[in-house]
């Protein structure tokens, strides 16, 4: 009987041990992100000033307005006008470049802090996650009481499926009322939008349609192919997900044009409804088909460890493997990606709501710098700069409410801005390198910025990123 105790003591004592261990490491990755704190950024602790000679780019019209002043108090635009006075106040010389809205990814998984950095560093000044976890709830709490530099910060929560479609990174529900009452406990914890996924069948999909109306919640749609696509046109649901499931659904596998119509004829006839294509996701398909080097690339350092070891390189061994199985993968996801452009050209000329969004945090699609890929394939497709703009910006934000004081310089809005070289709606690239971004009134330099990346770079915090996973898995798939 001692033995056992014995035994038991030193095996009680390795597991407090290893909890020990795994809290450290969580609180030593925590503190690699300090660099992300207001109070470790004392240039970007003043969110009230005056900007003078500047060229701004309002968004919510189409032109722009040379030589102004903008007057923004506690991180919201009070003035825009030709002259300003304020007293005591600091005046920021603009030095007559261009000021715009902050971009908007609306679909991204983000696994930890150092990605909130690269969000900014590329102009990305909000965010709207679509598999929501613990972790982002922290996140949210951080980032709204103003402890760290980050983008605006929405959030889904869990991602819900139906019975038949298994896996460890989705809430399988049997049920109506488990429905209703998963998302009753969501909305109490804090996310901000219900995110329906793959799999969802007819009577599960109206027990949520039903329930989120009861509650004011909106719904993030990747389409269920267990109801028409068309069933996805609800006032609930606020965007619907992916270009590919389009071809995929409602398009059978095909490259219809005519059976393309109809789709089309239902988002201009439900403007309510926005579409938000991830054409940067379906496209790294192909890339990661005609590059065997893709893992090793340079782009691929600002990728979280963990999903890089586990996500990434399934991803690329999924596509390696089916080239070798099909001569002609590589040129029939060229095609569809080409087919792609022609839905966003279509939709656009049709009068639909597009919204910028990259699924950027999976596979090798990076966060903040896919937003740039993203808009560069509108722009291809067709768009005019102004219009490409807009997806990431006014478009962007009236899909929800809780978004409204974002994407456009006006009056009232809250204070995200870039500042760039040259004039976005002559030259989309000079997007990818402003000069200065500002995060709810609060500078940040391009010195401040290029330091975010390089933070960001071959981190080492996949055990951390485990143990956060970890920790979605028993609290929320339960």
């Amino acid at each position: 009987m001692k033995i056992l105790k014995k035994i038991f003591k030193v095996f009680l004592a390795l597991i407090l041990l290893l909890v020990l261990a795994l809290l450290i490491v969580v609180v030593v990755d925590n503190n690699n992100t300090s660099y992300l704190k207001v109070n470790n950024n004392p240039t970007a602790k003043n969110n009230s000033y005056i900007i003078k000679n500047v060229n701004i780019i309002p968004m919510h019209i189409d032109t722009v307005l040379t030589n102004k002043m903008v007057y923004v108090k506690e991180g919201v635009i009070q003035q825009i006008a030709d002259h300003i006075e304020v007293e005591n106040i600091e005046v920021f010389d603009g030095q007559q470049k261009y000021l715009s809205p902050g971009l908007i990814d609306m679909h991204v998984h983000v696994w930890d802090k150092y990605e909130l950095g690269l969000y900014l560093s590329n102009g990305v000044t909000s965010v709207r996650n679509v598999w929501g976890m613990p972790m982002h709830l922290r996140f949210k709490e951080l980032i709204n009481n103003d402890e760290i530099l980050a983008p605006n910060f929405y959030t889904t929560g869990p991602k819900l499926t139906g019975p038949e479609f298994i896996g460890d990174d989705n809430l399988n529900l049997i049920s109506p009322e488990q429905a209703k009452e998963n998302i009753k406990r969501y909305k109490e914890k804090g996310y901000d939008f219900i995110k329906t996924y793959y799999g969802l069948p007819k009577d599960i999909f109206d027990a949520v349609l039903e329930q989120t109306q009861a509650l004011d919640m909106d719904i993030v749609a990747h389409p269920s192919q267990k109801v028409p696509y068309s069933y996805h046109f609800n006032p609930q649901i606020k965007s619907i997900e992916h270009a590919e499931d389009i071809v995929q659904q409602p398009l059978e596998y095909t490259l219809d044009t005519v059976k393309l119509k109809a789709v089309i004829s239902n988002f201009s006839n439900h403007k309510n409804t926005h579409f938000c294509p991830t054409l940067t996701v379906y496209n790294n398909i192909y890339q990661m088909i005609i590059d065997d080097q893709i893992l090793s690339s340079e782009g691929l350092a600002y990728m979280n460890p963990l999903l890089k070891e586990v996500d990434s390189k399934a991803q690329f061994d999924r596509w390696q493997n089916t080239k070798l199985r099909d001569e002609n993968i590589e040129i029939t996801i060229k095609n569809q990606h080409d087919f792609h452009l022609k839905i966003i050209k279509e939709l656009n000329e049709a009068g639909g709501v597009i919204i910028s969004g990259t699924d950027a945090g999976i596979g090798v699609t990076l966060p903040g710098f896919s937003l740039h890929k993203e808009l560069a394939f509108y722009k291809e497709a067709g768009l005019s700069n102004y219009e490409v703009l807009k997806t990431a910006t006014i478009n962007a934000s009236k899909t929800h409410k809780i978004m409204n004081d974002l994407g456009s310089i006006e009056v009232g809005k809250t204070a995200n801005f870039i500042l760039t070289e040259d004039n976005p709606l002559s030259d989309l690239s000079t997007l990818q390198k402003p000069s200065f971004v500002f995060i709810r009134g609060r500078k940040l330099d391009r010195e401040q910025l290029n330091d975010f990346d390089q933070k960001a770079k071959n981190r080492s915090n996949l055990i951390a990123t485990g143990l956060r996973y970890a920790e979605n898995m028993f609290v929320e798939m339960q």
